[in-house]
């Protein structure tokens, strides 16, 4: 019985030690710089991947694409250093929806300009995680927040097709909101007695913004509408493009949403002309 026990005990000194780590490999160093620098090559395939990243007994190798990908920008390090974490982040199990919302609360702490950056390049990393050959999905492969699901609860207060994805409940709370081509939503107010408001960021495609009284002004990729409280306006598409923007609910007193009459075609009509 007691060698039973030892050799039980053996086989697992024995086994864990596989069980627990994955080597990593990596040959980059020498194929690029072999020659040329070879101890460096020897550092960075042999001791940061061969050893560092390969104790994922103490972090997983996730983990650690987490943590590079967040130094790498927080850098503005965004050259084919970071598309090459951006494709193992994704190896090691990061979806589509979580490298947004990774990217999206580094750039909190980081600067938006560089998650930006980031933003541009990891889109074609997850490209082909949305299947399909249809104008929606050609758009949604052209921006790196998901469409979500119809904006099916204020359909009422839209004029064609929305579509809603919430990225973060937390801190201030915004989702991804994407019209389909001619798709807007009626005038509206967002009132409150001290603060309140919204801030709209073009995400992909074309659209619009109008206050009531003023002219409409274009919204695309990168461009951020400040919507002060108790201000009558709408946003949607533009006749020919897809949609999509990043819609944040500024924290505010009192606040409610009021929904009005809808834009009407001769209205939107002239924005193009």
């Amino acid at each position: 019985m007691n060698r039973i026990i030892i050799t039980f005990f053996l086989s697992l000194i024995t086994i864990s030690p596989i069980m627990a780590q994955q080597k990593i490999v990596q040959t980059a160093g020498r194929q690029q710089l072999g020659d040329f620098a070879p101890e460096f090559a020897h550092l960075n395939d042999d001791i940061l991947f061969g050893e560092v990243w390969s104790r994922n007994d103490l972090l997983s190798l996730r983990d650690r694409s987490l943590v590079t990908i967040t130094a790498l920008i927080s850098m503005g390090i965004t050259d084919t250093s970071l598309v090459y974490h951006l494709q193992e982040a994704k190896k090691n199990g990061i979806t589509r929806t979580e490298i947004s919302e990774i990217l999206t609360h580094i750039a909190f702490y980081a600067g938006w300009p560089k998650a930006w950056a980031a933003f541009r390049l990891a889109k074609d990393v997850w490209t082909d995680d949305i299947k399909g050959d249809d104008a929606k999905a050609e758009f949604a492969r052209s921006m790196i927040f998901p469409i979500g699901e119809p904006n099916t609860a204020y359909a009422k207060y839209f004029i064609g097709n929305s579509y809603l994805a919430q990225i973060s409940s937390e801190q201030i709370p915004f989702a991804n909101v994407t019209f389909e081509p001619g798709c807007r939503n009626n005038w509206h107010i967002h009132k409150a007695e001290k603060g309140g408001g919204q801030m709209l960021v073009g995400v992909a495609g074309r659209g619009w913004y109008q206050e009531e009284g003023k002219p409409a002004v274009e919204i695309l990729p990168g461009t951020v509408i400040n919507i002060p409280a108790n201000v009558k306006h709408w946003h949607g598409a533009a006749k020919d493009s897809w949609f999509a923007h990043l819609a944040f609910s500024v924290p505010g007193e009192e606040t409610e949403n009021v929904w009005l009459e809808p834009v009407t075609d001769e209205e939107y009509n002239k924005l193009d002309k």
